[in-house]
């Protein structure tokens, strides 16, 4: 045969047993020739036909690895090489890496059948993986994704994983995280004071085990992070985690043995069921039902859902299948602060905690929270985009020739990183207000400039120039002589949306709908219910939430109890005093008389609603009484939707006329809270439609933390298909500010205003 052929595979082809397949594949196709890891994906050279070559590649597209991911692939003829035979050979990066990112997967059944074989080499091993699952982000040092490329490297393979990773027969052929209990990962327990309690690997799983139904807390390493674990049935147990978090009343996150033990607590739908056993492995946020048996009360108060998940690694799976019982797994971190991945930090800053901390010597190079997610009827509203969707974006439409870093909003940060073909949106940080979560995020951009070898040459930021995301972007342009670009907030939300569906070339004028708590306007207004068009790759404000005064700065996004004083006039302030203390109520009047500051923010009116029925006038976490409003209006699903401004025409929806009549509603007319948050909900939906209409828009393009409500999402729908308008949202990114380093992209790509 004296042609050659190179075949050059792009996409999530690293990490995900691609090599192996394709040297199986050759074998098969009696080929001779080599395959390896390169800067781009996996490349192929091949003695073969151009037919033969062209039947080949179309069978690695038709019967590819069931985790790879191929966006595109090549074939062309090269000068001709002899080879003797098929082989995998190792992976040098010649030029810089434009791949995308493997990220981690969750343990896949055959490794979980493995673990709990007692006749199984790795019976209980906790880090147990293959081709097909474990971590793969979170170990990253550099690329193309080879072992000694990871922390992996650390850990040289017995005999046995070796006879395994080099027999092409053997499902761990060439899987690069091989371990096992002889050669691999070590645990170790220890006491809050750092004293090591066992070291023995066949003892510790069910040791922690013993001290968790006794009522104690563990600090967990999970392969991603620390995760706080107690018995989620013992309410003493969770409450003690609670004081010792600082963390009030902002639900946690259970994880159960199994699917079965999560189907006798709630009932869920099929897209649950996919989410929960999915490569992801998310929390999902159920219904409680009145099966569910763990303490619903003291995990997630005055909330009647619950975050639910399976165990996402081999390590999660053994403790769990020993317990045989839902525990209570949150992040490893003191309450604003980043999940902490190391274990001197853990032993450090969790000591007042958890009682017992579950270490391993693995180190984590990206730690990630655990991604979460609920449905509203069939539609996935994606929460928290982190571990096993972060960090790559596949199927942006860009055209960068210069490395850019989107440096994302304050709240919810979020970077996009470009500097190749690739599109990188990293996982969530938090809220950019703790100086440790500014430490993470920037330390996570350093490290993708390094791992990428690209010196940013453009850097976007909000317009908000106080925000840490773009004093840090800021001083990167300085520090890296990058240019510059402000971009404003809601219009980043907005070009998110245009950017997920491919919208920005449609011929038709789409309706942009941004709702959220704040963000500064171009008219230096606090935005965040707002109405644009897009048309021609020109974004503009069609119309907003009516303005209402914005006090106390911060302190309002906190207190409900403001937003509800700033929407009602002198009169109506009178049904709410006693929500005040004599002096707070004369400050709060004689501020607002002079105050000059406004906003349209939807958020803040959901926070006035909620305090107008009297669900909460303080917020102990973000979002909270938007939480409690929603989850009152899903008590009232099965009775009739009332448009509270039905028979009002407006161009600005009447904020203040809206709080005026809900609270009638409440006082005068006894309407019940769950009536009235569903009619407010609806409303808002019904606003959509009708200024939809008013500008005759047949898309429409929702972005900002309000479209989490699965009850107005779910609204939404229904009146958009009822009215044959296509109704676009974040599908692939959360809609709350976590979307807004990718919007900015989007925006700077496309927009030009």
């Amino acid at each position: 045969m004296n042609q050659t052929f190179k075949i050059q595979i792009q996409g999530r082809v690293q990490g995900v047993g691609f090599r192996p397949f394709i040297f199986n594949l050759a074998k098969s196709f009696q080929l001779k020739g080599t395959v390896s890891n390169n800067e781009s994906g996996v490349i192929i050279f091949c003695n073969t036909s151009e037919s033969k070559a062209t039947q080949f590649l179309e069978n690695i597209c038709h019967s590819k690895p069931k985790m790879a991911i191929i966006t595109s692939h090549t074939l062309t003829e090269v000068s001709f090489t002899n080879y003797d035979d098929f082989t995998i050979i190792p992976s040098e990066a010649t030029a810089k890496i434009t791949i995308p990112l493997t990220p981690d997967f969750a343990i896949c059944t055959t490794c979980k059948t493995e673990i709990a074989d007692t006749t199984n080499k790795r019976f209980q091993y906790p880090f147990t993986t293959c081709v097909n699952c474990g971590p793969r982000y979170a170990i990253t040092e550099t690329y193309p994704f080879e072992r000694a490329h990871t922390s992996m490297e650390n850990y040289t393979m017995c005999t046995t994983c070796v006879n395994e990773y080099e027999n092409p027969a053997d499902r761990r052929f060439h899987s690069q995280t091989n371990s096992c209990s002889s050669c691999g990962i070590q645990l170790e327990l220890v006491d809050g004071k750092g004293n090591t309690i066992s070291k023995r690997q066949e003892d510790i799983i069910t040791k922690t085990v013993e001290l968790l139904r006794n009522g104690k807390i563990i600090a967990i390493k999970n392969t991603s992070g620390y995760l706080l674990c107690c018995d989620a049935a013992n309410p003493t147990a969770i409450q003690t985690l609670r004081q010792r978090k600082k963390r009030p009343s902002k639900p946690f996150a259970v994880i159960y043995p199994s699917l079965k033990a999560i189907q006798k607590d709630f009932k869920i739908s099929f897209h649950e069921q996919q989410a929960l056993q999915s490569t992801v492995a998310p929390i999902v946020i159920l219904q409680n039902t009145k099966n569910t048996k763990i303490s619903t009360r003291t995990i997630a108060p005055n909330i009647e859902q619950t975050g639910v998940m399976l165990p996402s690694t081999a390590l999660m799976e053994t403790l769990m299948q020993q317990m045989q019982q839902p525990i209570v797994a949150t992040s490893g971190n003191i309450h604003g602060s980043p999940i902490i991945a190391d274990n001197d930090t853990a032993q450090k800053q969790l000591q007042t905690v958890a009682d017992y901390f579950l270490h391993h010597n693995l180190k984590v190079q990206f730690p990630q929270d655990d991604s979460v997610l609920k449905f509203s009827d069939e539609t996935e509203i994606i929460i928290r985009r982190s571990r096993g969707m972060a960090p790559n974006y596949l199927g942006a439409n860009i055209d960068a020739d210069k490395n850019t870093i989107a440096m994302g909003a304050h709240l919810k940060s979020t970077f996009t990183f470009v500097p190749n073909k690739q599109v990188y949106v990293s996982q969530y940080f938090g809220n950019l207000d703790a100086y440790e979560v500014v430490q993470r995020y920037e330390n996570c951009i350093q490290q993708y400039i390094e791992l990428f070898d690209a010196k940013p040459e453009i850097i976007l930021i909000d317009k908000h120039l106080q925000y840490q995301s773009s004093v840090l972007g800021s001083e990167f342009a300085e520090k890296y002589n990058a240019a510059i670009y402000e971009i404003q907030h809601h219009k980043a939300h907005f070009a998110s949306v245009l950017g997920e569906h491919h919208l920005f070339h449609s011929k038709e004028k789409i309706l942009g709908v941004i709702w959220d708590g704040t963000g500064l306007g171009d008219d230096y207004k606090i935005w965040g219910g707002e109405f644009f068009s897009y048309h021609h790759q020109k974004i503009e404000r069609l119309t907003h939430v009516d303005y209402y005064d914005w006090l106390a700065n911060d302190k309002m996004a906190k207190e409900p109890r403001l937003a509800l004083f700033s929407l009602l006039n002198e009169e109506d302030r009178a049904y709410i005093k006693d929500k005040f203390s004599n002096t707070e109520w004369n400050v709060y009047t004689k501020t607002i008389r002079s105050n000059t500051l406004q906003t349209s923010s939807v958020g803040r009116l959901f926070d006035a609603v909620a305090s107008a029925l009297d669900i909460t006038d303080i917020n102990t976490f973000e979002a909270e009484a938007a939480m409690r409003l929603e989850n009152c209006a899903q008590t009232s699903a099965n009775l009739e939707n009332v448009d509270l401004l039905a028979h009002i025409d407006y161009e600005k929806i009447p904020s203040k006329l809206l709080l005026k009549i809900i609270l009638k509603a409440y006082k005068e007319d006894g309407i019940s809270k769950a009536i009235i948050a569903r009619s407010f909900i609806y409303t808002l939906a019904k606003s959509i439609i009708k200024i939809a209409h008013k500008n005759d828009i047949k898309i429409i393009a929702c972005s900002g933390g309000v479209f989490q409500n699965t009850v107005l999402v779910s609204m939404l729908h229904k009146m958009a298909e009822k009215e044959e308008i296509k109704l676009k949202l974040n599908r692939k990114l959360s809609s709350n500010d976590e979307n807004i380093s990718f919007g900015q992209l989007m925006y700077y790509q496309h927009i030009k205003n």
